[in-house]
């Protein structure tokens, strides 16, 4: 029996989207702009009194009409944000607004800032999806099931130890994601070549003030030239998204009929197709193997494009800023139906105990074979139980009925112990004991990235 969720649970972003609103995108470029001004008056740059009229301006005040009448004439599309933020600002402030900087040290920054609140967001959904493995790791650690190589039967595992291979792949995607922040993140204030030319080493003690304000790290060369950090980025949101788009394509064919392991919950009046009444399909795997598919061909993009010549090309960073919010929003799109799916997996332990023994014990011949092994070496048990494989397979005989009746192997076993041998149940190896020690490290890792997923909220 499939279970269900409340018709009324939604798909929740956590406000991933709105941090990708152009709102967001115009309120960031003020608050760094904000940032600029008042870190340069610190060091003495600019006058205190200027600084503090640029801070005062709220986005309410800027004519955002105006700006877009301005767009529409000059082509440019961050000179008539400067354009509208002095004509708001007030007194000294209007003389020293975006004052020793560039349009991309702004947007670029501002974009990274941004990223950096969502990326508090990914974190506390991988928190939640961790949690969410945790029990299914702990509550199936001992759910016995064909292990597959290959296509076909290998010999059993547990469905714990299928989901502990899912859980250790994301533990790694969380420490890159942690690992990599103080290379991504970063704010860059160096000028139009990255030199600091108009601002000299002031400049330089400026960009670390602005880094300080944003909670961000500061580029050692503040050059437009560099993307690799922004690929490495999209290439760890691809590897986060590639461990839950591989527990998707699991659940999407072990759910099929003719396996009926797995089950995604429903909403009951849902409907799976217009003609076939009978269709409940999985969508929230079809959901994350779309998204996930979507999301791998950006780094290659960014790759070429961020050997681009000289020391700065709009072609490289115009792109860069697509692919950034593309990788966000696929991202978004893979976790909320992650999470979705973790938590609410339907396995079925009946299901999954039939089909290890499908076979009638077949799987377990890696087992027999090194019980036989200890009496008449690997090389010698290898060839006489691959005899009594291929003949079970090709001659379509009971695996139990070839052992009983082979002379060798029946008098070194009883046929109580050759029943036991060849149980799936018996040969799982530590499987339930991975299962649970990986459960643990991910109700650890879980909990550690929702203590530190606040940062990401929008406030």
């Amino acid at each position: 029996m499939r279970a269900l969720y409340d018709s009324k649970s939604k798909l929740d972003d956590r406000g991933i989207k709105n941090l990708l609103s152009e709102k967001t995108k115009l309120e960031t470029w003020l608050k760094v702009e904000q940032a600029l001004a008042l870190s340069q008056a610190e060091e003495g740059y600019i006058p205190k009194e200027a600084a503090e009229n640029i801070a005062a301006v709220k986005l309410e005040d800027l004519d955002l009409e105006e700006m877009e009448r301005i767009k529409a004439k000059v082509g440019h599309g961050f000179v008539p944000f400067v354009k509208v933020l002095v004509k708001a600002c007030e007194g000294e402030g209007k003389r020293y607004i975006h004052y020793g900087v560039t349009t991309q040290n702004i947007q670029q920054t501002s974009q990274l800032y941004q990223a950096m609140k969502i990326h508090g967001i990914i974190k506390g959904f991988l928190g939640d999806i961790l949690h969410n493995l945790s029990c299914l790791a702990e509550t199936y650690a001992d759910a016995v099931m064909p292990g597959r190589t290959h296509g076909k039967h290998a010999i059993p595992i547990t469905y714990g130890y299928k989901v502990s291979v899912w859980i250790s792949e994301l533990l790694q995607a969380s420490q890159r994601l942690e690992e990599c922040e103080k290379r991504v993140f970063v704010v860059m204030m160096g000028g139009a070549v990255g030199g600091f030319n108009a601002t000299g080493e002031t400049g330089m003690r400026v960009q670390e003030r602005v880094a300080k304000r944003l909670g961000m790290g500061a580029m050692d060369v503040p050059s437009r030239n560099m993307s690799q950090m922004k690929v490495e980025y999209m290439m760890n949101l691809c590897l986060l998204c590639n461990s839950l788009h591989k527990m998707a394509e699991e659940v999407y064919y072990t759910g099929v009929e003719e396996f009926g392991e797995v089950s995604e919950s429903f909403t009951p009046g849902t409907i799976g197709s217009s003609t076939m009444p009978q269709k409940i399909n999985p969508k929230l795997a079809k959901g994350i193997i779309a998204n996930s598919q979507k999301l791998y061909s950006l780094p290659g993009i960014g790759l070429y494009s961020a050997v681009r010549m000289f020391e700065g090309d709009s072609s490289s960073y115009m792109l860069f800023d697509g692919l950034i919010e593309e990788a966000l929003e696929l991202t978004c799109e893979v976790l909320i139906r992650g999470e979705e799916l973790t938590r609410t997996l339907h396995v079925n332990r009946d299901r999954l105990r039939r089909n290890a023994g499908i076979n009638k014990g077949l799987d377990n011949s890696e087992y027999v074979m090194m019980r036989v092994a200890e009496k008449l070496g690997k090389d010698k048990a290898h060839e006489l139980l691959y005899d009594k494989a291929m003949k079970t397979e090709l001659e379509g005989k009971d695996y139990y009925t070839v052992l009983v009746e082979d002379e060798t192997i029946s008098s070194m076993f009883s046929p109580e112990e050759l029943k036991e041998m060849i149980d799936p149940a018996s040969y799982t190896g530590m499987c339930e004991q991975i299962a649970r020690n990986m459960a643990k490290k991910a109700e650890q890792e879980s909990r550690k990235l929702k203590e530190c997923s606040g940062e990401g909220e929008q406030k």
